[in-house]
């Protein structure tokens, strides 16, 4: 028997935000979110699929044209209950002042759920009244969204006393600012609008759940695959006679500079796509440090450490883990660096200089006969300078709601997003040391596929970016 896909007619007056919520609950910012009233004109479906199967469906639909002329007909039909849509859509399809209407109607005939979308910020009106009622007597599964924009919830409490008395379900949804969580947690009340559609609606969830896992995972991979690439980038070319050792160092500097913001872009990318933002090219949040650059001074010491700290990092990095040292974020130990001796010189040079991003201090650079080689990296916070670029990003992307339109988010949200560190600041020794053993590995061998440790460091980040999407990494 083949199974039957859950659908779902997302229906409201025009300009309610059904688009939006759309959107967001397909996870598709191909959906069309217009200010202008009617836009809609044609049902549109939205198919959610994974791994190429499609597991659930949501459909667009004109706003209602004549819902009070709609109704009137519908109170005054004498034929069947069962036969209701159809016979107003026979009645109506060929006068274009109720063209809208029929198409709206098309999917119940489908059998689709209805999901009623309202702004919340508004006053309940007798045309409101009006289309609930017309819902009703659909006989249709129905939940009711109120989509609360700007937060504003004035009329909250009269929303949902009317909502009580025509829908199965309600719930309060802000299509724009809705995460994963909220997501879900809508997904499980649809289940409460009709008994026969619990049990598809258990696999829908589920398998929202697994692939969410799945993305994860992939993300993971991604930044252990961007560190691996930064982490072992080495170099080695020629010294042409006479030419200036300063000015080619400057340049191998650069050009590795240059190498790693395209790898982190890329990275970002990919992030982009695994959690289907394609379409809508928003900008970063108006005060994210991922607005810095990757090698501002500004970006290092807000996700690692102050200046003398980074200097004493990247002075000590190698000769530190080679003696068990902790130099990881927030791990310094000035009372355990003082025994190293002769290294503290070498960090007041670099501090005197302000060079500890330098292609000297960052990736070491050495001169062999006329061969001049760089890299591997030599300072271990580029590595937790680049992991936490990497989930900040994520919680952004995965925060970003897909019927959000906005380009420039408001300040008061994104300043509490820059007023918190990196999440590595707050590790624990041992989720520090997973990092510090991938470090030392690099040193040694560029390539780790398959290696224990780099399985290590992909299931610590797998497991923080659970805790990010779950609103557990405080």
């Amino acid at each position: 028997m083949k199974r039957k896909i859950p659908e779902f007619a997302v229906v409201g007056h025009p300009n309610e935000g059904k688009s939006s919520v759309l959107s967001t609950l397909a996870e598709d910012d191909s959906v069309r979110v217009s200010a202008m009233p009617g836009e809609t004109k044609e049902c549109q479906t939205f198919p959610v699929s994974i791994d190429r199967r499609e597991i659930i469906r949501f459909t667009d639909t004109p706003g209602f044209q004549n819902p009070q002329r709609n109704l009137q007909w519908m109170q005054e039909y004498k034929g069947s209950d069962e036969t209701l849509i159809q016979d107003f859509i026979t009645a109506h399809e060929n006068d274009p002042d109720y063209h809208d209407d029929c198409r709206l109607l098309q999917p119940l005939l489908r059998g689709a759920g209805i999901i009623f979308v309202v702004d919340g910020s508004r006053p309940l009106r007798n045309m409101d009244k009006a289309e609930m009622e017309i819902l009703r007597l659909t006989g249709c599964p129905r939940m009711a969204i109120i989509n609360c924009k700007d937060e504003d919830t004035a009329w909250l409490s009269k929303w949902q006393s009317e909502f009580r008395k025509n829908f199965n379900s309600i719930r309060v949804f802000n299509s724009c600012r809705a995460t994963y969580r909220e997501r879900i947690a809508l997904l499980e009340s649809l289940k409460a609008i009709d008994q026969e559609l619990q049990p598809v609606l258990d696999e829908v969830v589920a398998a929202f759940q697994v692939d969410w896992q799945a993305r994860s995972k992939q993300v993971a991979e991604l930044i252990v695959d961007l560190l691996e690439h930064a982490l072992s980038y080495e170099k080695a070319v020629t010294l042409p006679p006479r030419a200036d050792e300063k000015t080619l160092k400057d340049r191998l500097h650069q050009d590795y500079v240059e190498l790693l913001r395209k790898q982190e872009k890329e990275c970002q990318k990919r992030m982009r796509a695994l959690y289907k933002h394609n379409i809508f090219n928003y900008e970063l949040p108006y005060q994210s440090i991922l607005r810095e650059d990757l090698f501002s001074e500004k970006t290092w010491e807000f996700l690692g450490l102050n200046h003398l700290q980074l200097v004493m990092a990247g002075a000590l990095s190698g000769a530190a883990l080679g003696a068990g040292v902790d130099v990881a974020a927030a791990g310094l130990s000035f009372g355990v660096f003082s025994t190293l001796g002769g290294l503290l010189g070498a960090a007041g040079t670099a501090f005197k200089g302000r060079d500890f991003l330098s292609g000297t201090r960052l990736l070491g650079m050495r001169l062999d006969e006329q061969r001049l080689t760089i890299g591997p990296v030599k300072n271990i916070q580029l590595l937790f300078v680049l992991l936490d670029r990497q989930l900040l990003f994520y919680q952004h992307i995965i925060n970003w709601a897909h019927g959000r339109r906005e380009i420039t988010p408001s300040i008061p949200e994104e300043a509490n997003l820059a007023a918190k560190l990196g999440y590595t600041a707050n590790w624990k020794r041992a989720q520090r040391s997973v990092c510090e053993r991938f470090f030392k590995e690099l040193q040694n061998n560029d390539d780790l596929n398959g290696s224990d440790v780099r399985e290590q460091l992909a299931e610590l980040i797998r497991q923080n970016l659970q805790e990010i999407s779950h609103g557990n990494n405080d």
